[in-house]
């Protein structure tokens, strides 16, 4: 499978240099997460890497390594924080795999027994809302030591 160059001027790459503004609930040397702007559940939240990576075709093994590292860490938290009874973890590929946004991204869902996933509108959610269930995600990551 060949994959199109990776477009430096993708919403992601804007929040990680600085250019667009974030939630941001964790970062380390190779990953950075924060909340899902358009959430489709309470807590939803991405997981991207720092490197340039369009999507799981060209990422690098490594990189890919310390996302999912971040992606576990998320889960943990997330299901901590919100009281959650469980979690969907979410990777798109391509247009035809539903990638909108062309930087690798794994989307962590918290999910409640009974709730179903909200649409995906494209409207935007509350940012005082995303603003404290990030506090409480990055609090959850801090007691487990993140």
């Amino acid at each position: 499978m060949t994959t199109k160059a990776y477009d430096e001027g993708n919403p992601f790459a804007k929040i990680l240099r600085g250019e667009l503004p974030a939630h941001k609930i964790y970062e380390d040397e190779e990953t950075f997460a924060f909340m899902d702007i358009m959430p489709r559940g309470d807590g939803h939240c991405l997981a991207i890497p720092k490197r340039p990576a369009r999507n799981i075709f060209d990422v690098d093994p490594d990189s890919l390594a310390a996302l999912m590292r971040t992606v576990q860490k998320l889960a943990r938290a997330v299901v901590k924080a919100l009281g959650a009874d469980g979690v969907t973890v979410q990777q798109f590929n391509e247009p035809a795999g539903g990638q909108i946004v062309f930087h690798l991204h794994v989307h962590i869902l918290p999910r409640f027994e009974g709730v179903a996933l909200r649409p995906h509108t494209g409207e935007m959610a509350d940012q005082a809302v995303l603003a404290e269930q990030a506090r409480k995600i990055r609090a959850a990551l801090e007691v487990d030591g993140a």
